[in-house]
């Protein structure tokens, strides 16, 4: 009875093993996407129109009208 550690023997302790550190993984991997590149590619800036980020440009102030008016356009040509 003793060295069979219930059944498992160190078989069974092995697979532990594997499985806490594979676990110990994937937490880390979740963890870097998050932190470094995680999100929707919307959130990211990708799937967004030339006019989108035009009217983004204009609500924050960096151009003023008559240049929104004339992009905006030239856009649509």
């Amino acid at each position: 009875m003793w060295g069979h550690m219930d059944g498992f023997g160190w078989g069974g302790m092995g697979f532990g093993m594997i499985l806490f550190w594979g676990l110990i993984v994937v937490v880390i991997a979740v963890l870097l996407r998050v932190l470094w590149g995680g999100g929707t590619p919307a959130e990211r800036g990708q799937g967004r129109s030339a006019l989108d980020v035009l009217k983004e440009r204009y609500a924050r102030g960096e151009i003023e009208r008559e240049e929104f008016e004339q992009k905006k356009r030239d856009l649509s040509t």
